[in-house]
Protein backbone atom coordinates (compact mmCIF):
# COMPACT_ATOMS: atom_id res chain seq x y z
CA UNK A 1 0.00 0.00 0.00
CA UNK A 2 1.22 3.85 -0.73
CA UNK A 3 2.84 5.28 2.20
CA UNK A 4 0.55 8.40 1.66
CA UNK A 5 -3.09 8.09 0.19
CA UNK A 6 -4.83 10.59 -2.26
CA UNK A 7 -8.52 10.66 -3.04
CA UNK A 8 -10.29 13.16 -4.85
CA UNK A 9 -13.79 13.80 -3.62
CA UNK A 10 -14.99 17.20 -6.04
CA UNK A 11 -13.36 19.92 -5.11
CA UNK A 12 -12.10 18.32 -1.38
CA UNK A 13 -8.54 16.61 -1.81
CA UNK A 14 -8.05 13.86 1.04
CA UNK A 15 -4.98 13.22 1.85
CA UNK A 16 -4.11 10.06 4.21
CA UNK A 17 -1.15 9.43 5.96
CA UNK A 18 -1.12 5.57 5.32
CA UNK A 19 1.19 3.68 7.87
CA UNK A 20 -0.72 2.92 10.92
CA UNK A 21 1.45 0.18 12.05
CA UNK A 22 3.60 2.70 13.09
CA UNK A 23 1.72 5.61 14.42
CA UNK A 24 1.87 7.07 10.68
CA UNK A 25 5.78 7.88 11.67
CA UNK A 26 6.78 9.69 8.46
CA UNK A 27 10.16 9.16 6.61
CA UNK A 28 11.24 12.31 4.73
CA UNK A 29 10.48 10.81 1.52
CA UNK A 30 6.81 10.87 2.98
CA UNK A 31 7.19 14.24 4.00
CA UNK A 32 8.38 15.44 0.47
CA UNK A 33 5.45 13.81 -1.16
CA UNK A 34 3.62 15.44 0.98
CA UNK A 35 4.98 18.93 0.67
CA UNK A 36 4.61 17.95 -3.73
CA UNK A 37 0.89 16.77 -3.10
CA UNK A 38 -0.02 20.26 -1.59
CA UNK A 39 2.06 22.23 -4.14
CA UNK A 40 -0.60 21.22 -6.70
CA UNK A 41 -3.82 20.59 -4.48
CA UNK A 42 -5.36 23.81 -5.68
CA UNK A 43 -5.30 22.95 -9.58
CA UNK A 44 -8.19 20.68 -8.87
CA UNK A 45 -9.30 21.13 -5.33
CA UNK A 46 -10.40 24.02 -2.93
CA UNK A 47 -9.94 22.30 0.29
CA UNK A 48 -7.48 19.65 1.51
CA UNK A 49 -8.30 17.71 4.30
CA UNK A 50 -4.95 15.71 5.78
CA UNK A 51 -5.45 13.22 8.88
CA UNK A 52 -3.83 9.98 9.65
CA UNK A 53 -4.84 6.36 9.45
CA UNK A 54 -5.80 4.09 12.09
CA UNK A 55 -5.90 4.75 15.51
CA UNK A 56 -3.27 7.90 15.68
CA UNK A 57 -3.09 11.21 13.43
CA UNK A 58 0.72 10.66 13.00
CA UNK A 59 3.84 9.94 16.10
CA UNK A 60 6.40 12.05 13.94
CA UNK A 61 9.38 11.55 12.15
CA UNK A 62 11.11 7.62 11.78
CA UNK A 63 14.73 7.17 10.07
CA UNK A 64 13.56 5.13 7.56
CA UNK A 65 15.04 7.11 4.13
CA UNK A 66 18.69 8.29 3.86
CA UNK A 67 20.81 8.80 7.13
CA UNK A 68 21.67 12.17 7.25
CA UNK A 69 25.98 12.52 6.56
CA UNK A 70 27.77 11.44 9.43
CA UNK A 71 29.84 14.22 11.28
CA UNK A 72 27.89 16.79 9.13
CA UNK A 73 29.08 20.85 8.85
CA UNK A 74 26.12 23.19 9.55
CA UNK A 75 25.82 23.96 5.79
CA UNK A 76 25.21 19.86 5.29
CA UNK A 77 22.66 19.67 8.29
CA UNK A 78 20.63 22.56 7.27
CA UNK A 79 20.33 21.04 3.46
CA UNK A 80 19.01 17.22 5.27
CA UNK A 81 16.61 19.60 7.04
CA UNK A 82 15.08 21.76 4.21
CA UNK A 83 12.41 18.92 3.43
CA UNK A 84 10.58 19.29 6.69
CA UNK A 85 10.85 23.14 6.68
CA UNK A 86 9.43 22.68 2.80
CA UNK A 87 6.44 21.04 3.98
CA UNK A 88 5.42 23.89 6.77
CA UNK A 89 6.51 26.27 3.64
CA UNK A 90 4.11 24.51 1.67
CA UNK A 91 1.00 24.57 4.49
CA UNK A 92 1.63 28.09 4.79
CA UNK A 93 1.75 29.13 1.29
CA UNK A 94 -0.78 27.02 -0.36
CA UNK A 95 -3.75 29.22 -2.29
CA UNK A 96 -6.84 27.02 -0.34
CA UNK A 97 -7.12 25.87 3.14
CA UNK A 98 -5.93 22.67 4.74
CA UNK A 99 -7.47 21.24 7.63
CA UNK A 100 -6.02 18.62 10.02
CA UNK A 101 -8.04 15.95 11.27
CA UNK A 102 -6.59 14.84 14.47
CA UNK A 103 -7.19 11.50 16.31
CA UNK A 104 -4.89 9.86 18.66
CA UNK A 105 -1.50 10.64 18.47
CA UNK A 106 0.06 13.83 17.49
CA UNK A 107 3.56 13.76 18.27
CA UNK A 108 6.45 15.97 17.44
CA UNK A 109 6.82 16.63 13.00
CA UNK A 110 2.88 15.11 13.78
CA UNK A 111 1.70 18.15 16.17
CA UNK A 112 3.58 20.34 14.30
CA UNK A 113 1.34 19.53 10.73
CA UNK A 114 -1.44 19.83 13.16
CA UNK A 115 -0.90 23.51 14.18
CA UNK A 116 0.84 24.57 10.71
CA UNK A 117 -3.10 23.52 9.09
CA UNK A 118 -5.25 26.46 8.00
CA UNK A 119 -7.95 24.54 10.66
CA UNK A 120 -7.47 21.79 13.30
CA UNK A 121 -10.39 19.21 14.43
CA UNK A 122 -9.41 17.05 17.09
CA UNK A 123 -10.79 14.18 18.50
CA UNK A 124 -11.59 14.26 21.98
CA UNK A 125 -9.16 11.60 22.70
CA UNK A 126 -6.00 13.59 20.56
CA UNK A 127 -2.81 13.31 22.35
CA UNK A 128 0.01 16.44 21.56
CA UNK A 129 3.16 16.20 22.49
CA UNK A 130 6.78 17.77 21.52
CA UNK A 131 9.17 14.84 22.41
CA UNK A 132 12.51 16.17 20.86
CA UNK A 133 14.38 17.63 24.62
CA UNK A 134 13.79 13.90 25.90
CA UNK A 135 16.15 12.97 22.94
CA UNK A 136 18.61 15.31 23.05
CA UNK A 137 17.26 16.94 19.83
CA UNK A 138 16.81 21.02 19.88
CA UNK A 139 12.96 20.95 17.95
CA UNK A 140 13.27 24.17 16.27
CA UNK A 141 11.93 22.37 12.66
CA UNK A 142 8.56 21.80 14.82
CA UNK A 143 9.53 25.27 17.08
CA UNK A 144 9.05 27.19 13.21
CA UNK A 145 5.79 25.75 12.35
CA UNK A 146 4.27 27.19 15.62
CA UNK A 147 5.66 30.55 15.74
CA UNK A 148 3.09 31.65 13.58
CA UNK A 149 0.04 29.91 15.87
CA UNK A 150 0.99 29.76 19.50
CA UNK A 151 2.44 32.37 22.55
CA UNK A 152 5.72 31.96 23.14
CA UNK A 153 5.12 30.79 26.70
CA UNK A 154 2.77 27.91 25.27
CA UNK A 155 5.84 27.45 22.82
CA UNK A 156 8.40 27.29 26.02
CA UNK A 157 6.04 24.87 27.94
CA UNK A 158 5.45 22.49 25.18
CA UNK A 159 9.40 22.15 24.09
CA UNK A 160 10.98 21.82 27.88
CA UNK A 161 8.45 20.08 29.55
CA UNK A 162 8.10 17.27 26.87
CA UNK A 163 4.35 17.08 28.88
CA UNK A 164 1.91 15.42 26.87
CA UNK A 165 -1.14 17.82 26.84
CA UNK A 166 -4.76 16.79 25.80
CA UNK A 167 -6.37 18.32 22.82
CA UNK A 168 -8.34 21.24 25.23
CA UNK A 169 -4.92 22.63 26.16
CA UNK A 170 -3.91 22.12 22.44
CA UNK A 171 -6.99 24.07 21.79
CA UNK A 172 -5.84 27.34 24.50
CA UNK A 173 -2.85 26.97 22.83
CA UNK A 174 -3.86 28.00 19.40
CA UNK A 175 -2.67 24.19 17.88
CA UNK A 176 -6.81 23.47 17.17
CA UNK A 177 -9.07 25.23 16.13
CA UNK A 178 -12.05 22.86 17.65
CA UNK A 179 -12.44 19.79 19.76
CA UNK A 180 -15.36 17.38 19.51
CA UNK A 181 -16.26 13.99 20.27
CA UNK A 182 -14.03 11.57 18.90
CA UNK A 183 -17.32 9.76 17.33
CA UNK A 184 -19.02 13.14 15.77
CA UNK A 185 -15.74 13.96 14.29
CA UNK A 186 -15.86 13.03 10.79
CA UNK A 187 -19.53 14.70 10.94
CA UNK A 188 -17.72 17.80 11.89
CA UNK A 189 -15.11 17.86 9.27
CA UNK A 190 -17.81 17.40 6.47
CA UNK A 191 -19.86 19.96 8.05
CA UNK A 192 -16.94 22.11 7.76
CA UNK A 193 -15.93 21.60 4.23
CA UNK A 194 -19.55 22.26 3.47
CA UNK A 195 -19.23 25.47 5.19
CA UNK A 196 -16.07 26.34 3.25
CA UNK A 197 -17.10 25.29 -0.31
CA UNK A 198 -20.03 27.64 -0.68
CA UNK A 199 -17.84 30.29 -0.61
CA UNK A 200 -17.02 31.50 -4.35
CA UNK A 201 -13.21 30.15 -4.73
CA UNK A 202 -12.11 33.56 -5.07
CA UNK A 203 -13.05 34.28 -1.50
CA UNK A 204 -11.74 31.26 -0.57
CA UNK A 205 -8.66 32.25 -1.70
CA UNK A 206 -9.11 35.32 -0.56
CA UNK A 207 -9.47 34.15 3.36
CA UNK A 208 -6.14 32.20 3.44
CA UNK A 209 -4.15 35.31 1.72
CA UNK A 210 -4.58 38.02 4.49
CA UNK A 211 -4.78 35.53 7.54
CA UNK A 212 -1.33 34.59 6.12
CA UNK A 213 -0.27 38.11 5.85
CA UNK A 214 -2.15 40.64 7.63
CA UNK A 215 -0.84 39.13 11.52
CA UNK A 216 2.91 40.16 10.35
CA UNK A 217 1.93 43.96 9.54
CA UNK A 218 1.20 47.14 11.26
CA UNK A 219 -2.04 47.67 11.99
CA UNK A 220 -2.48 50.65 9.06
CA UNK A 221 -0.72 48.19 6.61
CA UNK A 222 -3.32 45.31 8.00
CA UNK A 223 -6.49 47.72 7.48
CA UNK A 224 -5.02 49.17 3.68
CA UNK A 225 -4.62 45.41 2.31
CA UNK A 226 -7.64 44.47 4.01
CA UNK A 227 -9.26 47.38 1.79
CA UNK A 228 -7.63 46.26 -1.38
CA UNK A 229 -8.13 42.57 -1.14
CA UNK A 230 -11.88 43.30 -0.02
CA UNK A 231 -12.02 45.77 -3.64
CA UNK A 232 -10.36 43.15 -5.56
CA UNK A 233 -11.72 40.11 -4.53
CA UNK A 234 -15.46 41.00 -4.21
CA UNK A 235 -15.17 42.72 -7.89
CA UNK A 236 -14.65 38.78 -9.03
CA UNK A 237 -17.96 37.90 -11.66
CA UNK A 238 -17.57 34.78 -9.63
CA UNK A 239 -18.22 36.41 -6.32
CA UNK A 240 -21.57 38.03 -8.53
CA UNK A 241 -22.74 34.75 -8.83
CA UNK A 242 -25.74 33.52 -6.93
CA UNK A 243 -25.61 30.00 -5.41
Amino acid sequence: MPDILTKQDGPILRITLNRPERGNAVSDEMVAELTGIIETAERTSSVVVLRGAGEDFCVGRAMMGAAPPSNPDAYERREFSDVVFNCYGAMRNAKIPIVAVVQGRALGFGCAIAAACDITLAGDKAVFQVPEMAHNILPTMVMSSFIDRLPRKAISYLVYSTAEITPERALSFGIVSDVVPAAKLDAAVETLCAAILKAPRPAIYGVKEYVKTAPDMAVYGAVEFARNLHATVNSAGEMRKKH
